[in-house]
């Protein structure tokens, strides 16, 4: 009996030793992701959709992801850079996140690049998709969830073109985006550029260049201006009586019309996404987002709780063990989940081939603004530099 106890006693202590370790191999602790956005300043509206979307995702992941329990740990990259790699690394070596999911703007996006894939931790963007990384740098441990930033713009030189407009002034910031966009805008535009502006970034005043643009008269304004940019811009357009029509991207959108309201509406926009947009998934998005957070979701929104159903999709892939990047890599290339706006995969550069649409701004009849479809303009579109990818 003695020696029977003694037994009992001597696989207790060992089912001690042995029991936490193979819980750790189950679930090999918190999965951790890190979202570095703007939440402060003119542009925080934008980083809070994304905030908010892909807290939206987490909860209806019911906080999991392949049993592992997911602790998300946001940080403010205050749109700048030098900040931004500060806290970016922050993330890496102190939290060490599996993931980073950021940032809105591109030039951030262009200083932590290289911290995050270097580190070879995975770097999924939400929003900013600089031509800088869908060539030949394109990298094994980056993907975007929204578009390369040429795409949106495309749609409104098509659209310029197709309406016959032969004269257009270009408004955009000046900085990688802006560049982008203008990039973007002249694919399909072959009419006359009659003025080309490029104004500071966080600009705030527009009153010379819309007097300009008045004194030039030119068919139609094409525009970017995010955050609390557009908000601004399009105001002092509607003050000043203007009545070029306004083909936009991120300038009117669902960050930017709470404040804007009915000064934007009619005005135009190329997206990926709309909150009216026919599909079972969105519409339970839209409904869910309207009543977690009172507000209408953007782009923003859709893309960052994309963002959280593909790093789902690739931790179930693995079984939860990340140890393996090739697999993981492997594993969100596929895209492996059902996105909000229907068509979706990933071209050779980690850049989506998705749907694009012309939308415009209306009210709704609850008073809210939103942004709706007009017509699609582009199909299952991949951007022009994947051609040059070889790294995946």
């Amino acid at each position: 009996m003695k020696r029977l106890t003694r037994l009992a006693g001597l696989a207790a202590i060992v089912g001690l030793a042995i029991a936490p370790a193979a819980a750790q191999d189950s679930s090999q602790g918190k999965l951790k992701i890190g979202v570095l956005v703007t939440t402060s300043g003119p542009a925080a509206a934008l980083g809070q959709q994304v905030r908010d979307g892909f807290a939206l995702a987490i909860k209806d992941l019911g906080g999991k992801m392949a049993g592992r329990d997911v602790e998300v740990i946001n940080a403010d990259d205050e749109l700048k850079p030098d900040a931004a790699v500060t806290k970016v690394r922050g993330l890496l070596e102190r939290d060490k996140v599996d993931f980073v999911v950021g940032p809105i703007f591109s030039n951030i996006l262009l200083a932590i690049h290289r911290p995050v894939t270097d580190s070879k931790t995975f770097l999924i963007s939400p929003n900013a998709g600089p031509s800088s990384y869908a060539g030949k740098e394109c990298n094994p441990f980056f993907y975007v969830t929204s578009y390369q930033n040429d795409q949106v713009h495309e749609v409104l030189g098509k659209v310029a073109q197709d309406r016959g407009y032969k004269r257009v002034c270009l408004l955009v910031p000046n900085y990688q985006a802006g560049r982008d966009s203008v990039a973007g805008f002249k694919l399909d535009y072959k009419g006359e550029i009659v003025e080309e502006s490029y104004t500071p970034l966080n600009t705030l005043d527009f009153q010379p260049e819309l007097s300009k643009i008045a004194s030039l008269k030119p068919d139609a304004l094409f525009t970017f201006m995010p955050g609390g940019m557009g908000v601004n811009l399009v105001k002092q357009y509607k003050q000043a009586g203007a009545t070029v029509p306004v083909l936009s991207a991120f300038t009117v959108d669902e960050s930017t019309l709470p404040a804007q309201q009915d000064a934007a509406v009619g005005m135009f926009g190329g997206a990926n996404w709309a909150p009216d947009l026919d599909n079972p998934q969105s519409k339970k998005f839209v409904a869910a987002y309207e009543a977690a957070y009172n507000g209408v979701p953007g782009t923003y929104a859709m893309q960052a709780y994309d963002a959280a159903m593909l790093i789902d999709s690739a931790v179930k892939a693995v079984k939860g063990n990340l140890s393996n990047k090739e697999a993981v890599a492997a594993a969100l290339k596929k895209a492996d989940f059902t996105s909000l706006r229907g068509n979706f995969k990933f071209n050779n550069n980690g850049y989506p081939v998705q749907d694009f649409y012309l939308t415009k701004v209306a009210k709704r009849p609850d008073g809210k603004f939103q942004t709706e479809i007009v017509e699609k303009v582009f199909s299952n579109y991949g951007d022009r530099y994947a051609k040059d990818c070889a790294a995946k």
